[in-house]
Parts: C-alpha cells; sequence; structure tokens
C-alpha cells in the first residue's frame, strides 16, 4: 500500500473544492471524490446537487459514506510529506522581531506556521504535524500565524469569538447570544467579515478615485505653474522692451539737452571772444592816441601843436559799449522745452503701450447683463436686461453672472449719465445703506454730483483726469487680486486697485443716476 500511494502525485489526493488534501474522503456515483464536509457545505448552498467536477446532477442528495481505500492512501500520502517536512525541520529558522514564534518549543522559539483557533497556540512546522495527521487535531481551525490568540476568546464564556453583533458593533461567541446579546442582530463573523472586505474594497475604490482627482489637480497646478511662468516670462520681456523704449526716450532726451546748453554756451564764448577782441583793438588805438596827445600838450612848438591840434582832437570810431549787455545765459527755457518734449515721446509711449494692454484685456471680455432679482433699490429694466431705465435711475443693480475665478473684462457706456459708479463687488453687499470702500468689498469708479472722479479708496481718491470717458472698461484678475479701469476710447489707464485677497464671487456693479435725481442711494466716506 505504501509503495502504491508513492506513484501517485500529490494533485490525486487533493479535494477539488478545497484544495487540501483529503479529510474523510466520499465517493460518488460519477466516480469523483471530494472532502465530506467540504461536498455537504457545497450542496447545503448549491440547488440542486451537481457533481462539482462533471456537473451530474442528484435529484435525491446521495447518502455520503467515507472512502477507507482512498482515505488510507490520503493518511499515508500525508504522513509521507510530513516526513519530508519533518526532515527539513532543522533548517527552520529562529523567529525574527515581528514574527510569531511557536509556543511550544523550548528554548530557542521557531518561526511559527500557523495558529490554532481551538488550542488558541501558534505551532512550528514540527509541532503542526499533530493537527495534519491526528483526527481529533484535523477538525481544529487552522490560520496564517497570529499574535494575541487570547484577544480572539471571550472573556466571559472562555469560548472562541465566532460572531458579530451588529446591534453593539462587537465580535461574541455563541453563549453570549444567550446573555447581554440576546435578541440583537448576530451574524457569523464570516458573514461580517465578508460584509467589511467589500466596504473595504469600496473605501479603497474612493480611495484610488480620490488619488485619481488629486493626481489630475497636481498635474493642473504644475501646468499652471508653468503658463504662469511662461507668461512672467513673456510680460516680463515686454514690459523690459516698454521700459527700455522709455528709457531710451529720456536718454535721447538727456543728450538733446545737453546738446543744446553746450551749443547755446560755444555761441555765447564766440560772441564774448569777439567783443573781448574788438575791445582790446579799442584800448590800444587809444592808448596809441593817448601817447600822441600827451607829447603834444608838451611841445614848445606852438606853431606844431596847433596844427596837429585838429588831427589829434577828432576821436577815431569806437563802439557804444554801454548798449552792449553780456549776461550769464540762463537755460530755464531750454529745460522746460525739453521736460516738454520729454513728457510728450514718453505719452506717446505709454499710449502705446496702454493700448496694447487694453487689447490685451479686452481678450476676456464678457457679456454682462443685469439680473433683476439683485437690485437695491428695484429698478425698472429694458427688454435686453442690458440697461437701466432712465425713469428709475440712481439704483445700485448688480450683473446676472458672477466670477469666483479667473479674469474678465466688460465696458460700459456712461456719457449718457451725469453721475454713475461703477465696478464689482459681491451680492452679500448690496443690502441696506452701501458705505463704497475695498474693506466693505467695493472696488468702484464714481463721477460725482458736483463733479469729479472718484476711486472708492478709504478715503476716497480724486482723479485729475485730463478728459472725461466717455466709455470704461472694467479689467478684474481674481487670482491676482487686480480692478483696473480703462478709458476706453483713448486707451488710458483710469486707475487699479491692486493686492485685494478676493474671497467670494464678484459681480460687476453699477448705479447710474441722471440730473432729476437727489442724489443716489449709495454713499462714500468722502460724500461732499
Amino acid at each position: 500500500m505504501s509503495a502504491a500511494s508513492c506513484l501517485l502525485t500529490e494533485d490525486q489526493f487533493l479535494c477539488s473544492i478545497c484544495l487540501d488534501v483529503f479529510t474523510d474522503p466520499v465517493t460518488l456515483s460519477c466516480g469523483h471524490n471530494f472532502c465530506n464536509k467540504c461536498i455537504t457545505e457545497h450542496w447545503d448552498v448549491n440547488v440542486p446537487n451537481q457533481c462539482p467536477n462533471c456537473n451530474k446532477v442528484f435529484y435525491i442528495r446521495p447518502e455520503l459514506r467515507v472512502n477507507t481505500f482512498i482515505s488510507e492512501m490520503a493518511a499515508q500520502f500525508r504522513q509521507s510529506v510530513q516526513q519530508k517536512t519533518s526532515s527539513s525541520s532543522s533548517e527552520q529558522q529562529a523567529a525574527k522581531p515581528g514574527e510569531v514564534p511557536c509556543d511550544v518549543c523550548t528554548g530557542t522559539k521557531l518561526k511559527a506556521l500557523k495558529s490554532c483557533l481551538v488550542c488558541l497556540a501558534s505551532y512550528c512546522e514540527t509541532h503542526l504535524e499533530p493537527h495534519l495527521t491526528m483526527s481529533g487535531l484535523k477538525r481544529h481551525q487552522l490560520i496564517d500565524p497570529v499574535e494575541n490568540l487570547e484577544g480572539r476568546v471571550c472573556t466571559n464564556h472562555d469560548k472562541l469569538l465566532e460572531l458579530f453583533c451588529k446591534t453593539d458593533q462587537v465580535c461574541v461567541c455563541m453563549l453570549c447570544t444567550y446573555s447581554d446579546h440576546k435578541a440583537h442582530d448576530v451574524v457569523p463573523l464570516k458573514e461580517e467579515y465578508e460584509g467589511k472586505k467589500a466596504e473595504l474594497k469600496e473605501t479603497e475604490a474612493e480611495i484610488q478615485q480620490m488619488i485619481q482627482k488629486r493626481r489630475l489637480k497636481l498635474q493642473e497646478i504644475k501646468r499652471s505653474v508653468e503658463l504662469s511662468k511662461e507668461r512672467a516670462d513673456r510680460e516680463t520681456a515686454e514690459g523690459v522692451q516698454a521700459f527700455t523704449a522709455l528709457k531710451e526716450s529720456v536718454e535721447r532726451g538727456q543728450a538733446e539737452f545737453i546738446r543744446t546748453i553746450k551749443e547755446k554756451q560755444r555761441r555765447r564764448e564766440k560772441q564774448a571772444e569777439d567783443f573781448i577782441k574788438e575791445l582790446e583793438q579799442e584800448i590800444s588805438e587809444l592808448k596809441k592816441r593817448s601817447s600822441e596827445v600827451e607829447q603834444l600838450s608838451v611841445s614848445e612848438d606852438h606853431l606844431h601843436l596847433i596844427q596837429s591840434f585838429s588831427s589829434l582832437n577828432t576821436a577815431p570810431p569806437t563802439k557804444d559799449w554801454l548798449k552792449v549787455d553780456i549776461r550769464p545765459l540762463s537755460h530755464k527755457g531750454t529745460v522746460v522745452r525739453a521736460v516738454i518734449q520729454l513728457e510728450q515721446t514718453l505719452s506717446k509711449q505709454l499710449k502705446k503701450f496702454f493700448e496694447n494692454e487694453l487689447k490685451r484685456v479686452q481678450q476676456y471680455a464678457v457679456d454682462v447683463t443685469l439680473d433683476p432679482d439683485i437690485v437695491h433699490p428695484k429698478p425698472t429694466q429694458s427688454n435686453d436686461k442690458k440697461q437701466v431705465n432712465e425713469r428709475y435711475v440712481c439704483r445700485c443693480v448688480l450683473s446676472k453672472q458672477s466670477f469666483p475665478s479667473g479674469r474678465f473684462y466688460f465696458e460700459v457706456q456712461v456719457n449718457r449719465w451725469s453721475m454713475w459708479t461703477l465696478g464689482v463687488t459681491t451680492k452679500s453687499n448690496v443690502k441696506g445703506r452701501i458705505t463704497l470702500s475695498p474693506k466693505n468689498g467695493f472696488w468702484t469708479l464714481c463721477l460725482k454730483q458736483r463733479g469729479g472722479y472718484h476711486v472708492s479708496t478709504d478715503p476716497s481718491v480724486l482723479l485729475p483726469l485730463k478728459s472725461q470717458p466717455e466709455k470704461v472698461g472694467v479689467f478684474v484678475d481674481y487670482e491676482e487680486g487686480l480692478v483696473s479701469f480703462y478709458d476706453v476710447d483713448t486707451a488710458a489707464l483710469i486707475y487699479s486697485f491692486t493686492g485685494y485677497p478676493f474671497r467670494d464671487e464678484l459681480h460687476p456693479f453699477f448705479s447710474p443716476c441722471n440730473n432729476h435725481t437727489q442724489g443716489p442711494t449709495h454713499s462714500s466716506d468722502s460724500e461732499e
């Protein structure tokens, strides 16, 4: 018998259900063998009764009897395997820190291969053998080695925790269901295990989904940083180009100013040189005449003195130097002209710069419509909801659109109103009496009743505009905290609010007034 079993392979002694060596093997009429427990449990949950291998149907469950021949063969095979494993037990290693040691080993504790939930002990390969060979121990439940097996036993009844109380969310033993957990919702531990495992799979799927979303967000942020750097490099280059042009204009103006001063000074020095030569010549002639007069005045020759007197008495032609005024040059006019010319040049450069800047921000133009539900107090609107009826003016109204991030630009025709206020704010700010200032959530530009353009800083600032804008453009960069106002027709920057940390959604804000009103319903800290 032993020799015959050695000729058989391991697969011939394995149950196709539990994939382990047969325990109490039974043979069906179709010829296939299974563990008695395995086929019984299989048929308990599967209807009709079929052979798991060939699917033959048994309309009446067969009476199962242990096949003693196969049982003996399986036992001998198991013993043979155990002898082989016992021969290699000398090669087993001692349990390392963090590994479960064998509870039976004396002296050096070997690494445990299995833990028994019935014996509440862990066994190395050698001491595990009885659980594999002895019929009484083979029914014990073996699991991968774990520590603290006592924690798997009910402290009240000293029984294995094999049930789960859903009511109290604790593991219990069978006797607990008759005492503290009577009438509670109790299920087998395996059932709860499967449920929790399914929940863990769902949780894992959710976590993976969250990870994926964050990876996408990470890529988005990295891409945003790359785009930001590209934009920063591009705008830096444009800014350097603009400042270089301004610097070159200033340097050219400075060089022209110095050249003009030097040229005027050169002409003055040449004029002074000519005057000096002329004066020196006249002085020389006058000295010569003085010498002749002195000689004649001491002469005792009466005839010679009388004859020479008429020629010496006639003065040689000279310039009236009292009319010649040589004063130090004043270059104030030159400086003023140079500054005016430089200002004109810089104005042209700035106008060109702001024209390009306005074209850039106009790329973010949005179509703004008024929201009839966000008005303070409520005015009458036109049919297209893009303008306010002049009969109900001096009211505050918000746009229907809101902007929680990014950039946007819109334009407002303001020349039809004698007073107006426009800008951006949040929806929550349009309540009660309004005080316009950034700390109250308003970034606005306004034309007041007594004239003058003001921005809603705290306190408000009067802007010395050279011309009255007919159309005003408003540009907002939410992330940069920037609100800029432009005169669209002249492409001039009127004013910019910078460095404000926006947190809420922004709405374009309007408050138009005409000459027949008593004043706006909003107020400003610097209201006249």
